[in-house]
């Protein structure tokens, strides 16, 4: 990764598709991470609404009212407006000029060879996403990475491919236009890798709003109860004076990310001895979770109350951002000589 100049902060970069109100799964896959990165580095984070139309162009009636729930939720978990850059990614032209200009020297190749790409096109079968932008949706995050010259983008396992080809675009514009030897106009972003725990959801699938099985961060102490009291447990545990197995219970991976130690300690011995029953597992996970969220909610009630205060934010975010990246197309622009 290419070290920021001394006494910089690095630049980190990173985005989410607007599809709604937030839930458990997105707060500590990223989020949270997001929140603790301001501390330490130059934070960027910007609404991902172009990249939202590569799989759901078709349907775009609640895109707006889905930016706002979000970023309400960026906000009220404690993203800070004077710490990190918020921004809507179509409010900044520059990223779609990069974008094309990306496209030209990207070999089709190195598209068809990153792993979520078949994957998607075999999973997705409700929409048809064999569309040039869906193969090209690389290309459009690498514009979005170095535009900003981000010296690493926060990621999980899965996404460490697309930070690779982001590098290897940055790696061919700089040999392109500025040759072997000169340094390039682009750094080649670092993965940073984050702590992301996979979230089981009420059914025991990965936690996905698709899935209907989400616990949503504005969901009141009662709707999380309730949704809680419905999951899905050790399914060879049939009573509640059979012992159980946390190792195979998606309610007990919920315990290890929102309980304490000692409780963690507590239900996995009652659990297999059948101290404890299912129904009081998950009271107490409930409790845990609705502490967790309960600063947030509050937080979450000002948004609400004046939800002009959302787009101020990203109107702000925005027009900063984007003096960022008319300034980067401007240096663009002279080194493929279109100026």
């Amino acid at each position: 990764m290419t070290s920021p100049p001394t006494g910089k902060r690095p630049r980190v970069l990173s985005g989410m598709r607007p599809t709604g109100k937030l839930h458990l799964g997105n707060l500590v896959g990223a989020l949270a991470n997001w929140i603790e990165l301001q501390a330490t580095h130059d934070c960027f984070y910007f609404v991902a609404d172009w990249h939202m139309l590569t799989t759901d162009y078709a349907d775009t009636r609640e895109l707006q009212s889905n930016i706002q729930d979000m970023v309400t939720d960026w906000l009220a978990a404690g993203l800070d407006p004077a710490k990190s850059t918020l921004f809507i990614q179509s409010r900044v032209p520059e990223h779609a000029e990069l974008h094309l200009m990306f496209s030209m020297i990207t070999p089709l190749g190195w598209l068809e060879r990153v792993p979520t790409y078949k994957e998607q096109l075999e999973n997705i079968k409700d929409r048809d996403i064999h569309t040039y932008g869906f193969l090209g949706y690389p290309v459009l995050q690498a514009a979005d990475i170095l535009i900003y010259k981000a010296d690493a983008v926060p990621v999980g396992e899965d996404q460490v491919a697309h930070v690779e080809l982001t590098r290897e675009i940055a790696r061919r514009f700089n040999v392109t236009y500025n040759g072997k030897d000169l340094p390039g106009l682009f750094p080649e972003p670092g993965a940073l890798l984050t702590k992301s725990p996979r979230l089981p959801g009420t059914d025991g699938r990965k936690m996905s709003k698709s899935y209907a099985n989400a616990v949503y961060l504005s969901d009141p102490p009662e709707v999380v109860r309730k949704k809680l009291a419905t999951m899905i447990t050790d399914p060879a545990r049939k009573r509640r004076t059979d012992k159980g197995n946390p190792d195979v219970c998606p309610v007990f991976d919920l315990h290890k990310v929102f309980s304490k130690s000692s409780e963690i300690e507590r239900v996995n011995h009652e659990c297999r001895t059948a101290e404890i029953g299912c129904l009081d597992c998950k009271a107490i996970l409930a409790t845990n979770i609705n502490t967790r969220l309960a600063p947030i909610q509050e937080r979450r009630k000002v948004y609400e109350q004046a939800p002009q205060k959302v787009w101020d934010v990203l109107e702000t975010g925005t027009e900063k951002a984007r003096r960022v990246a008319q300034a980067t197309m401007d240096d663009v622009r002279k080194a493929m000589n279109l100026v």
